[in-house]
């Protein structure tokens, strides 16, 4: 596999923009890494999807849309979380299954949400997010509001039937939904062409008769940009909008994944296009981040990682009689 130059060429943002776009990849990134050492002590249990490599979707993406939009993710979802608005603390409390967490600790890695802030999970089914950001959509159609929705999924949802249903109605009663599309080229263990007979992933978007694009999802530039337009596009037609974003992840697709299917040599490739240490290139090239700066910005983030730990060891067990709330609805109830 002939992989890409890494990203390059000038950032078009002021120091301050462009400064908080790389702030938004370190949290996550450095937030990734620490939740890899808690799940080697048993800290975190469960599963566990890390999104390192892929933090210029997230952090380009979610800079393009409002707090009022509608956030649907897989669940490799932490990043897309804690850039929507959640905080760091509730996120780690709940991948270590406590009470304070998003979810109560109920849901774990796979299931933040948080509906103040209209982040709608954390799907742990494949596909599962494209009907549920279609309703969402329907929903801000009929009640007229301008929201739209972003739907996150990842290329071997395209395989699912509710990839092509959600698709179809989007497209048909021309819903705000924005289908982001991270194209990390494997499935969990499977390449895209050894399970799909058709890998132009926009041109089956396009079959439904929507716009698509494809954008470098290493590049928090181009994604931001892309992004951008198209929820512009999306919100003034009231249409949905497909965009594949192709990125790669560096580590297994989860934590019990012995990471066999691919060459050490192409995730190594790869890491060469990473999206943190070739955006800080690009901007001290340019004489918009100094080296001191640089390392401010990330002892930040790894001290807002720590103070989460902290939070989330600080945190309790829910309590056991409180294990059936929510459950069922008692008989009787209005």
């Amino acid at each position: 596999m002939k992989v890409p130059a890494p990203p390059s060429g000038p950032v078009p943002w002021d120091k301050p923009f462009a400064l908080s776009l790389l702030s938004d990849m370190l949290r996550i990134r450095r937030m990734e890494e620490r939740a890899a050492e808690l799940y080697g002590q048993q800290k975190i249990r469960g599963f566990l999807h890390l999104y390192i490599g892929e933090e210029a979707v997230a952090a380009g993406a979610l800079r393009a849309l409002s707090a009022d939009d509608k956030v649907v993710a897989t669940y490799r979802e932490h990043g897309h979380a804690l850039l929507h608005g959640l905080k760091m603390d509730t996120i780690m409390a709940e991948m270590f299954g406590r009470q304070d967490g998003c979810s109560r600790g109920r849901g774990g890695s796979m299931h933040l949400f948080d509906r103040a802030h209209h982040f709608f999970g954390g799907q742990a089914i494949v596909g599962g997010g494209l009907p549920l950001a279609t309703g969402l959509a329907l929903a801000d159609k009929l009640l007229k509001r301008r929201a739209l929705t972003a739907c996150f999924f990842g290329e071997g949802a395209v395989a699912e039937g509710a990839f092509h249903e959600a698709m179809n109605l989007a497209a048909l009663w021309r819903l705000p939904v924005l289908f982001c599309c991270e194209n990390n080229l494997y499935a969990m263990g499977t390449a895209l062409a050894r399970s799909e007979s058709q890998t132009d992933l926009c041109l089956k978007a396009a079959s439904y008769g929507m716009e698509v694009m494809t954008v470098d999802g290493m590049d928090v530039v181009a994604v931001h940009e892309a992004v951008r337009f198209a929820a512009q596009k999306v919100r003034e037609a009231s249409a949905p909008m497909f965009v594949e974003l192709r990125t790669y992840r560096f580590r297994a697709h989860s934590m019990f994944d012995p990471d066999l299917y691919r060459a050490k040599q192409e995730i190594e490739a790869w890491k060469t296009r990473g999206p943190v240490h070739t955006f800080t290139a690009r901007l001290k090239l340019q004489g918009i981040l100094s080296e001191d700066e640089f390392l401010a910005l990330d002892a930040s983030a790894q001290a807002e990682v720590e103070a989460a730990v902290a939070f989330a060891e600080g945190s309790n067990w829910e309590p056991v009689e409180d294990l059936l709330r929510d459950v069922h609805t008692p008989a009787g109830a209005a």
